[in-house]
């Protein structure tokens, strides 16, 4: 009885070794797969693309990077030029704006030798223009309105001259950055094609490519700034001018009562028409002492 039970144990453990060994598909995965904790952030490391210089970049971008540096100092001086000249104190003075308001408080006691004696004490487009208008003293009301018109209009073109500069930059920034970019693209390609068999060109031509499209980038990043100036500096002149225009549609309808009757000179003073001098008319011709109907009679030419 012993011996066939023991009989029986053996052979169930041959059995046993003799029978194959089942493997945990999961288990087996997860051996063969790397440790996220242990060797993920070396290779994350390694991995990481490098980071753009911004300088060694521009210096790349060759000669077509000189006229682009050019064009931002033009558009970073005259910004600060107009942003010191368009200031709203230098084109309208408010103390000019109040005095001649208080002169315009009533109208028909407006006094053109004061308000003219204010706008030289201070000098600014608004003096100007409202100048103009008053040496028009004594025009019809119709005259002195386009007079002054024309006037602001001369102002507003000097003072937008330097902004025209602005949207020249706005305009052949873009394109230099352009020309640029294609010669780069060209020369890129170019190369690529001088390479020996074995040597990687995707990788060449990469390098190239993003290397010129730096004169575009910085092109863009002039002409956008001068693109906001521009148009900041040519809405501040509007509304100064609008300003302007109103200043001397108050002060007009004071000078028609002297339509005809009074002029104000190049002093301020206020001067009767009539006080001018006539013209001088040239002195007439020396009347012939002889009677009119007797000719001359030229001496008779000796007989001979």
């Amino acid at each position: 009885m012993v011996l066939a039970v023991g009989c029986l144990m053996g052979t169930h453990r041959l059995a046993a070794q003799d029978a194959p060994q089942i493997i945990d598909e999961a288990a087996l995965n997860q051996l063969t797969q790397p440790d996220p904790a242990a060797g993920g952030s070396v290779d994350d490391a390694s991995d990481k693309p490098m980071g753009i210089d911004i300088l060694s970049l521009i210096s790349k971008g060759g000669v077509f990077m000189i006229p682009i540096g050019v064009m931002s100092l033009l558009v970073v001086t005259l910004g600060a030029e107009r942003l010191f000249a368009l200031r709203g104190g230098r084109l309208v003075p408010s103390a000019l704006n109040r005095k001649l308001e208080m002169l315009s408080d009533p109208i028909d006691t407006f006094d053109p030798e004061v308000a003219y004696q204010a706008c030289r004490r201070h000098p600014s487009p608004t003096a100007r223009v409202v100048a103009s208008l008053l040496l028009r003293t004594g025009r019809p009301l119709a005259e002195i309105e386009r007079i002054a018109s024309e006037a602001a209009q001369r102002e507003a073109d000097r003072l937008a001259g330097p902004i025209r500069w602005l949207y020249l930059a706005t305009a052949i920034t873009p394109l230099m950055g352009l020309l640029g970019t294609v010669w780069g693209m060209i020369r890129a390609f170019h190369d690529t094609t001088q390479l020996a068999a074995g040597q990687n060109k995707a990788e060449y031509l990469a390098e190239g490519i993003y290397v010129a499209l730096v004169t575009t980038l910085a092109g863009l990043i002039v002409a956008i700034p001068a693109a906001i100036l521009a148009h900041h500096f040519e809405g501040c002149l509007t509304r100064a001018f609008h300003r302007i225009e109103e200043i001397c549609f108050l002060v007009a309808p004071g000078l028609e009562r002297f339509t005809g009757r009074m002029r104000l000179d190049f002093d301020g003073r206020l001067v009767p028409l009539t006080s001018a001098k006539p013209p001088v008319a040239p002195p007439a011709e020396r009347p012939s002492s002889k009677p009119p109907g007797m000719a001359t009679k030229s001496p008779a030419s000796p007989v001979r």
